[in-house]
């Protein structure tokens, strides 16, 4: 099997140099995806041959990439004496996420290998807050989080963070972010240090994060996630669909009342008014607060009408404005992450409900996230790890 090429290496000069680039980001995702393998198993894979697999293995050994392990077992290699066998190394480069939530700030560092080797999380409200006190306690964060990897034997390779707000595509400036009542922030340029930022919406990455760790998940479906807001992520043939401006995926404020209440937004009977979790606790006669979430979900699962309908609610809201997605975009399937995946057994009745109505047919599937309100800040570290393994040659060349 080929591995495949990523976006990163698009448009690299077809030359020598560009040529091993591009051969170098492939074993390391061949090796990332199936390993451990031997140097001769990874060369049929890629189609090169096996002198020159050797050389880029060795290079990516010094640089810290990959690890030999020692002779294969018996029978890995079909015929002849076994091979070394080759893995991503799990000392080296790491990838720094992290989360800036309306009610929490998290950071988590994950390594080549995908496991999380160090996290923090502080339980706050950051509504209406400026933006340099928060990114400051997110500094320190992040700081204690990179001083763990340090001590693992891990190197941060660079920032991601995710936001609940508009991004403008590129540029890590926070167009706006209802929730947070933050306008035209540079977070970026906030949290600029030795490592390198990066800054998206908290949707894609969870998105990205259900691309890359999820279950089978296919190539074209909608992710939708759920805090205080409502956020979506489109993915097509397996790519983010940003667009123009990087704000494609608003569902939270594609109205469903149109003569509804009034939204942080401007507009009235938005999503978000009815399926975001602050609004299905109001709808159930409970007031906000830290663990919510849970306390629905354990409510509902105990049988108590107020919240068994207000879920319905929020999955009929839901399934309105998931109508014109799928009508739009007819993807193969959505996926309920975030506090939408443990309260999905109450919401998912009256969503599929309204999709097979509104449209000639339940268009797509609806599936559920196994990394619920974990998927942005694992997208946002695993982004910077897949940035490794699309370009190792950035870190073999210490650039």
């Amino acid at each position: 099997m080929t591995a495949p090429l990523h976006d990163a290496r698009r448009g690299t000069p077809d030359t020598q140099q560009g040529m091993r680039r591009r051969n170098l980001s492939r074993v390391m995702h061949t090796v990332a995806a199936e390993g451990p393998l031997s140097r001769a198993a990874v060369a049929t894979r890629i189609g090169l041959t096996r002198a020159a697999v050797s050389t880029l293995v060795d290079e990516l050994i010094r640089a810290g990439l990959l690890d030999e392990l020692g002779p294969e077992r018996p029978g890995r290699t079909g015929r002849g004496r076994p091979g070394s066998a080759l893995a991503v190394s799990g000392r080296g480069p790491a990838g720094i996420g992290a989360e800036v939530g309306v009610d929490h700030l998290a950071v988590c560092a994950v390594d080549l290998r995908g496991e999380v080797r160090a996290r923090a999380v502080q339980w706050s409200d950051n509504r209406g807050r400026a933006p340099k006190p928060v990114t400051e306690e997110l500094a320190a964060l992040v700081d204690q989080v990179a001083g763990e990897a340090h001590k693992a034997g891990l190197r941060p390779a660079g920032l991601a963070v995710a936001v609940p707000g508009l991004v403008e595509r590129g540029t890590g400036m926070v167009v706006r972010a209802p929730n947070l009542d933050w306008r035209d922030t540079d977070l970026a340029e906030l949290l600029a240090g030795e490592l390198p930022v990066t800054v998206d919406n908290e949707a894609n990455f969870g998105a990205l994060a259900e691309l890359w760790l999820g279950d089978a998940t296919p190539p074209d479906f909608v992710h939708v996630s759920a805090e205080i807001g409502i956020g979506a992520a489109v993915v097509v043939d397996g790519r983010l669909l940003r667009g123009t401006r990087g704000f494609a995926g608003e569902l939270g404020h594609v109205p469903v009342r149109p003569e509804g209440p009034k939204c942080r937004c401007g507009g009235r009977g938005c999503l978000e008014q009815y399926a975001g979790v602050e609004a299905v606790l109001r709808a159930a006669g409970l007031g906000p607060g830290e663990g919510r979430v849970g306390l629905l979900a354990d409510r509902a699962a105990e049988g108590d009408k107020d919240v068994r309908r207000a879920l319905r609610g929020a999955g009929t809201a839901l399934g309105i404005a998931l109508t014109g997605a799928v009508n739009l975009l007819d993807p193969h399937t959505v996926v309920l992450g975030g506090a939408l995946s443990r309260l999905a057994p109450w919401l998912l009745p009256a969503l599929e409900r309204e999709l097979g109505s509104r449209t000639a047919r339940l268009a797509c599937g609806v599936a559920v996230s196994r990394l619920g309100p974990e998927g942005p800040l694992l997208g946002a570290a695993h982004s910077v790890v897949r940035a490794v393994l699309d370009d190792p040659a950035m870190v073999a060349n210490g650039v």
